[in-house]
């Protein structure tokens, strides 16, 4: 009577192995949640992107009125010096994108990824973001890498998401980018 029961559990792992070596392609498919973005690259940066100024509190150009008048630098912010790294992780919604960035001096705060366009939507496949950070009015010290680092993170629906074939994060000097696999 065990030989039945050894038999048919041989022939139940046998059919288990069979389908599970079928699955081997699942982690090439372009439906496994976990290829939606590969890993960021770097990108290049147009100087129209950003304009520099010399001073990162005051814009070029614009009288001291305009400036207090709530100019989009004074409420937005500056761009970050440079994108270190980027990620983009799956969640239920959609997804997150962290985004690691040097600050040009110490004191960064209010990290934020701006969408490039008003309704966040992709422009050709690609959507686009500006890490932008406010710095305090006073002066503060240049400082090593690791007390300039600022993160930040920003979730993006399934909406935007799939419309979007390239996700870019833009800062003062570099930009990086991830593309859909």
């Amino acid at each position: 009577m065990t030989r039945p029961a050894t038999r048919a559990t041989v022939l139940a792992l046998l059919a288990a192995a069979t389908a599970l070596s079928a699955c081997s392609g699942w982690s090439d498919a372009r439906v496994n949640p976990s290829n939606w973005f590969g890993r960021s690259r770097a990108a290049e940066v147009s100087p129209a992107e950003f304009t520099t100024n010399t001073n990162p509190l005051l814009p070029d150009n614009k009288s001291a009125r305009e400036f207090l008048a709530g100019n989009q630098v004074a409420v937005d912010g500056v761009p970050i010096d440079q994108i270190v790294s980027m990620e983009i992780e799956r969640t239920v919604a959609g997804a997150i994108i962290r985004v690691e960035g040097l600050a040009s001096r110490q004191g960064a705060y209010d990290a934020r990824l701006i969408p490039d366009t008003y309704d966040e939507e992709p422009v050709d496949g690609v959507l686009s973001y500006r890490f932008v950070v406010k710095y305090p009015n006073e002066a503060t010290g240049f400082g090593d890498q690791a007390t300039r680092t600022v993160s930040v993170a920003r979730t993006v629906t399934q909406q935007h998401l799939s419309a979007a074939s390239v996700i870019r994060v833009t800062g003062a000097q570099n930009a990086r980018e991830s593309r859909r696999r």
